[in-house]
């Protein structure tokens, strides 16, 4: 709370630390710019080249306000960075880009350019000084015109071959990182789950005990799937992307795999809730074989024959066990 009452308004700053902060913002950008350029160069090297021409934009721009200082103020540039000012712009950090997506970064970079126009306008109105007021009027001219020269960048670097390029690695990645662990978590789900539902369904005929049952068997389950597959490979060397997001998918879908044919259970008609349950049955073996010929180029056919068989024996299991 402290620090937050001790942050200036952007209306009381000096036009020296304006010139500072804006020296700052534009240091912290380019950083921001290489960082992203140097995560994305292995899967993406055309968009990294991109964002590293961006980067050297932002270092024009920081020397001309260096300059511009220096002519007005001398050599001592004062700290001040955007957490010091209430109401700048903030940045998010670099591990939190980590987790972004290609288009989401291209994204965050639009609005980056956005708020900087915002604030050299502002900047430019408030200056009293002709030159002054002229740079930052043309800085906020260049950042605006920085979509227009990161279209002449994607241009240059990002050709049709390199984009198809990119677009097939953001596709792989999507499916390892996403996909893959949701279909193994909602086939788990829907179908490891089957045996203890219905063998605990047909052996009481007590919905809200089967109910029970299969609550705690799906979120069991999603949480033993989600720990394991988080544990089982921290994505470095596979390339299959972050563990804690192929965690939360693959326990995610464990636990909708188990849950939906428990749900139906809270009907207090044994026979309605069970008929019910068979039909989401039905219904979540023919999605999971669509995923799988959706996403992992599997024929359709086979994998409903695969999955529906699959089910279908552990379905029968349950129902034969409960009946026994």
């Amino acid at each position: 709370m402290r620090m937050l009452n001790n942050r200036k308004r952007f209306s009381d700053l000096s036009e020296r630390e304006v010139l500072a902060l804006a020296i700052a913002s534009e240091e912290d950008d380019a950083r921001i710019y290489r960082n992203w350029a140097e995560f994305l160069r292995a899967d993406y090297p055309a968009t990294a080249a991109v964002f590293d021409g961006v980067g050297d934009e932002e270092d024009e721009h920081r020397r001309q306000l260096i300059e511009a200082y220096r002519s007005r103020f001398g050599e001592a540039i004062p700290v001040i960075r955007r957490e010091h000012v209430a109401g700048y712009y903030s940045r998010r950090p670099a591990w939190m880009m980590q987790n972004l997506s290609l288009d989401a970064i291209r994204a965050e970079a639009a609005t980056m350019e956005h708020d900087a126009a915002e604030f050299y306008t502002r900047a430019a109105q408030a200056s009293s000084d002709a030159a002054t007021r002229k740079l930052l009027g043309d800085l906020a001219a260049a950042e605006r015109g920085h979509e227009e020269r990161a279209g002449e960048l994607s241009d240059e670097h990002l050709t049709p071959e390199a984009r198809e390029e990119e677009d097939a690695i953001s596709h792989r990645n999507f499916v390892l990182t996403w996909v893959q662990p949701g279909l193994a978590g909602l086939m788990d789900g829907s179908v490891s789950t089957l045996a203890p539902i219905f063998a605990t369904a047909f052996a009481t005929q007590d919905t809200g005990t089967t109910f029970l049952v299969g609550l705690a068997a799906s979120l069991g389950a999603g949480i033993s799937m989600g720990f394991t597959e988080a544990a089982s490979d921290d994505g470095i060397v596979s390339g299959r992307g972050s563990p804690f997001k192929r965690g939360l998918s693959s326990g995610v879908m464990t636990a909708i795999g188990g849950l939906g044919h428990a749900l139906p259970y809270l009907i207090p008609h044994f026979w309605t809730a069970t008929i019910i349950a068979c039909i989401v049955v039905f219904i979540e073996l023919w999605v999971i074989a669509w995923i799988q010929n959706r996403w992992m180029q599997t024929p359709f056919w086979r994998a409903a024959l695969q999955v529906v068989v699959g089910g279908g024996l552990v379905f029968a299991t349950g129902v034969l066990i409960g009946s026994g």
